[in-house]
């Protein structure tokens, strides 16, 4: 793989590799990136690698490389301390504009004044302990809303345009996905310049493109307008009048709520409207407010750019592009609108003006062609690990199909027997909140054993209550399957509950879908599907010690037509459907 990317660089010529677990994908991009002599950015999905590359690779790199190399770590606006607004928060005088300071902790507020005269960084990630998170959202500003350096008083203190200036000096820059997907959408406003990108965990990038590249509409943003204008103005009746829009606007969007939107519905854009003409004369008067003292110039720039940007996204929902796709999702409801294809942005942005190296572990065939890369070397690179030797793939073959009755309760059963078994430590995976309960709650009643769920402790708390409690369960859904990092003796049995087809009525892929016609499922459920799959039986194998049992609780695994394809996307494990081959094997583990 090394030799792949150091070639793909010396050419020009974009990469796509597939790289099994325990290859060392990150050391073989970073290797040739630092001694290509070109800026690399190296996106990736997930915060646990992110810091891998920060604190471990990277540093490691620089050492052996004597000084000759220097990489920085950017993250979104909103990751960083607002000198700005914390001075903001200093003083009864100012304290007087600003709704709901009064009910700020004080003492959180304290501590954060005492870390900002300490902190290099002034990255959220950095603080000794976590505020609550309406303390840093006053002392935060997210990019919508930030007028700029050259608009603000503490512009030449900024963390986060130091972090800038770190990030356009560095020899590789450290992002995640989602900030490039925005440095996308705003046409390179930004990154910094750069020559490579490197996408890890490329599996992601089509679904976080997208949601970059759309536009997000709620109560939430006509109340931040609100509430930035009462920062500035005396004009209760304006901002009032806002207030009033976003309660409206929350009320057409609940009735409509999972709903994709081929028209807008009347009442929909009736609020969009009503919201667009009061924000825009609040703007007039924001506009009228004297810049003639920096603090309120500054509250007024952020007033005035959050304006805009509402404008602009209300405008957007109202005349939806035909290429686009239109649904309300959440709780509060919020409007989204999204590309269904991301790909010509992705060919103009990326894959014409610098050479790209995609990797993961999983690289669907298809996805090349999704992302618009039309010429691309691709390499698969093996896992170096015995998955024979260590690893079973069980597929309940017995039970039920998932639309069937009693497959729930079938579940339960194997999901007791196996957990049993393995004296638990298994992370089961599932595809609704609702079925994570159900089975939490079934399951429980059944063993001796302990069971978390994600409604009980924060994710990384929760991961460590996992990882340390060797006899734990933890039943989580779709935001652990992919990225959970558990090796050694706490994790010997991942149970998958069925196979993890979206959907039909889900709105984007309803709309590709329907793009893709009679090749629907080939080019869209399958896809997904089978880099679900995979991801989330890769989180079983981490090193060359473990062993365990991948289970997969949907018999269609077994019987389905297309279940080769999704077979042959899994790590070449021994495959039983003996449940009692199962339970030695893991009893064999104690």
């Amino acid at each position: 793989m090394c030799e792949a990317v150091s070639e793909a660089l010396a050419i020009d010529r974009s990469l796509v590799v597939q790289a099994g677990t325990g290859t060392g994908k990150t050391l073989a991009y970073l290797v040739p990136a630092a001694l290509s002599g070109q800026r690399t950015v190296v996106a990736t999905a997930t915060k646990a690698l992110q810091d891998q590359l920060a604190h471990k690779d990277l540093p490691h790199l620089a050492e052996h490389l004597q000084g000759e190399l220097s990489f920085a770590v950017l993250k979104g606006r909103a990751n960083y301390l607002c000198l700005q607004r914390l001075s903001e928060l200093s003083g009864p005088e100012e304290q007087l504009g600003l709704e709901g300071v009064e009910k700020l902790p004080k003492q959180a507020l304290a501590a954060l004044r005492l870390w900002a005269d300490s902190t290099d960084t002034g990255d959220r990630a950095d603080l000794p302990e976590e505020p609550p998170r309406r303390v840093w959202e006053s002392v935060s500003v997210s990019s919508r809303e930030c007028p700029g350096a050259q608009r603000c008083p503490k512009g030449d203190e900024c963390f986060a345009e130091r972090a800038r200036h770190r990030a356009a000096e560095a020899d590789v820059v450290v992002v995640n996905t989602h900030l490039y997907g925005l440095d996308l959408a705003a046409e390179g406003a930004v990154l910094p310049e750069h020559d490579v990108v490197v996408f890890d965990e490329a599996h992601q990038l089509e679904d976080v493109v997208t949601a970059t590249a759309g536009v997000e509409l709620g109560a939430s943003r006509l109340t931040a307008v609100a509430a930035a204008a009462r920062r500035v103005l005396q004009a209760p009746d304006l901002i009032g009048d806002v207030t009033a829009a976003a309660d409206l606007l929350r009320e057409a969007l609940a009735e409509h709520r999972g709903r994709r939107l081929r028209v807008l519905p009347d009442e929909v854009a009736d609020a969009l409207v009503f919201a667009r003409g009061r924000v825009e004369t609040l703007m007039a008067s924001l506009r009228e407010v004297p810049s003639d003292q920096p603090e309120v110039d500054t509250r007024k720039a952020r007033a005035l750019k959050l304006t805009g940007g509402l404008i602009d996204d209300v405008a957007v929902a109202l005349e939806v592009p035909e290429d686009d796709v239109c649904w309300v999702e959440g709780e509060p409801p919020v409007l989204r609108v999204a590309p269904i294809d991301v790909s010509d942005l992705l060919r103009v942005g990326v894959w014409q003006v610098r050479t790209a190296i995609l990797t993961s572990a999983t690289i669907p065939e298809a996805l090349p062609d999704r992302l618009g890369l039309d010429d691309a070397t691709e390499l698969v690179v093996d896992s170096p690990f015995d998955f024979e030797e260590q690893a079973l793939l069980y597929c309940a073959a017995h039970v039920p199909d998932p639309r069937q009755p009693g497959w729930s309760e079938a579940v339960h059963d194997e999901l007791a027997a196996l957990i049993e078994a393995a004296g638990g430590r298994t992370l089961a995976l599932f595809t609704s909140w609702r079925a994570v309960d159900e089975a939490a709650e079934a399951v429980g009643a059944r063993i001796r054993t302990r069971i978390l769920t994600p409604d009980q402790l924060p994710k990384a708390a929760l991961l460590e209550a996992f990882r340390s409690e060797e006899e734990t369960s933890l039943f989580a859904t779709m935001g652990f399957w992919q990225g959970v990092d558990v090796p050694g003796a706490s994790l010997s049995l991942v149970a998958i509950d069925r196979l993890p087809f979206a959907r039909p009525d889900e709105p984007l892929l309803q709309a590709r879908r329907e793009r893709a016609g009679r090749d629907a499922f080939r080019l869209v459920d399958l896809p997904r599907a089978t880099t679900l799959l995979a991801q989330g039986a890769g989180r079983l194998i981490r090193t060359s010690t473990d062993r365990g049992v991948v289970a997969v609780l949907d018999p269609r695994l077994a019987t389905a037509g297309y279940r080769w394809d999704l077979i042959r996307a899994l790590p070449p494990m021994r495959r039983t459907k003996d449940r009692a081959e199962v339970e030695a094997f893991l009893a064999g583990l104690a």
